[in-house]
């Protein structure tokens, strides 16, 4: 007789709950009535069969769950030597805007870092908008900065998705209002080369949102002197 466990083991949640009703409807047990159930399933073929059969399709369906894990194992592995590659040898960038109020005074802070270690900060007040416009000047006034530097391959990185969004989307698609700033991304883009746009976490951008932050300090400091 074939132990209930290995019954259970193949058969679906319906087959269950039906033997269930079954064992409860004719009196009988759990196991008997399960062995009923999947008899009527295996249509024809031996129990043992259906069994046979359920099982290798349960370690088929294992086996290519192990298999999709493993490449997506492989995926983020090559992702973090691509980044670990970048991280040593291209020019990277950070930017952050920042509006105060919200729309008001726009500081912008940035930072460019070349593969030798080579460092350029922005910290400059932009006159007045909102967050969007700040965010936006302030990947312009990165992008200008490599691409005085003679850079043509670099990878940027900023917190507002609106921005980064923005700055791919095609021109249907794009916030009408932005379009001037992304004009100019997109030529500074074409003039450098080779520039991935990519997201982080507000907590990964807090050097280029310091220095937005402190140009708005500043620019008050100004005002408040003058």
């Amino acid at each position: 007789m074939i132990a209930i466990e290995e019954l259970l083991a193949v058969a679906y949640k319906k087959e269950r709950m039906q033997s269930r009703r079954l064992a409860k409807g004719a009196a009988i047990s759990e196991h008997a009535a399960l062995v009923r159930t999947l008899e009527k399933a295996a249509a024809g073929q031996s129990l043992r069969n259906l069994i046979d059969a359920r099982r290798a399709a349960q370690n088929r369906h294992a086996d290519a769950l192990i298999s999709r894990a493993s490449r997506r194992t492989e995926r983020a592995s090559r992702a973090k030597r691509r980044d670990a590659e970048i991280e040593t040898h291209g020019w990277r960038g950070w930017f952050d805007g920042s509006a105060l109020p919200n729309p008001g005074r726009l500081g912008i802070g940035g930072v460019l870092v070349g593969p030798l270690g080579e460092t350029v900060e922005i910290s400059v007040a932009a006159g007045t908008g909102d967050s969007s416009a700040a965010e936006y000047l302030a990947l312009i006034a990165v992008l200008e900065a490599a691409a005085r530097a003679g850079v043509t391959d670099a990878v940027i990185y900023g917190d507002s998705r609106v921005v980064i969004d923005d700055a791919s989307a095609s021109d249907d698609a794009a916030i009408r209002s932005l379009a001037h700033h992304r004009a100019r991304v997109r030529a500074l883009v074409a003039r450098i080369g080779d520039v991935r746009l990519q997201w982080i976490p507000r907590a990964r951008n807090v050097r280029a949102d310091a220095l937005s932050r402190k140009a708005l300090g500043s620019a008050r400091a100004t005002v408040e002197a003058a």
